[in-house]
């Protein structure tokens, strides 16, 4: 084999090498991010973020991966039109200076092919922080209304508000609130 031809094949090896990770675009109508929290100590509340895209690629036999998640804050439905415009003002996402959240990962963690774990970084109102989603679910399959391969997730993490600028009422409403995800993408 020539030299030439050697570094051709070696050229398109590390081409088809890198490009090993399927690419997920997000599906709007059946992803969602949304939060937990403590109410006066009464109750657990849930309130959700009707708006999240954004891209996934995985490669679960290299164990690697990227997710890119972006969530439309002004999209935070609770159910009360008052609360949201509440959640929506300065005192906690202040939506008309931080439009999104978002979420990068900078490691996956599999299980075989099973992912169970994004470490990555979350971003609220400008402030970005360290965390790390544990994944409770998670398939892939062919899907016959798409005509390709979609994969699914649920996620959660526990954060603090307080650590974004969003402590209003700490300790009356808990500052501890959990995070959790539904995300579904589908092959590009």
């Amino acid at each position: 084999m020539s030299l030439r031809k050697a570094l051709l094949v070696g050229l398109v090896s590390i081409c088809a090498a890198s490009t090993a990770a399927d690419r997920y675009r997000i599906d709007p109508q059946h992803s969602f991010a949304g939060f937990t929290y403590q109410h006066w100590g009464l109750s657990t509340q849930d309130v959700r973020f009707d708006n999240t895209v954004g891209t996934i690629e995985l490669d679960p036999v290299a164990g690697t991966g990227t997710i890119d998640l972006v969530i439309d804050a002004a999209s935070v439905s609770s159910g009360v039109d008052a609360f949201n415009k509440t959640l929506r003002s300065a005192e906690f996402f202040d939506v008309a200076n931080h439009p999104d959240i978002r979420f990068r990962s900078s490691q996956v963690h599999f299980d075989g092919d099973r992912l169970t774990q994004l470490e990555g970084a979350l971003t609220v109102k400008g402030i970005t922080r360290p965390v790390v989603l544990d994944i409770g679910q998670f398939n892939c399959r062919f899907m016959l209304i798409y005509g390709r391969q979609t994969c699914g997730a649920n996620g959660s993490a526990r954060i603090l508000r307080s650590d974004f600028n969003m402590g209003s009422y700490v300790p009356f409403i808990g500052d501890e609130v959990t995070l959790h995800f539904s995300v579904e993408g589908i092959r590009e």
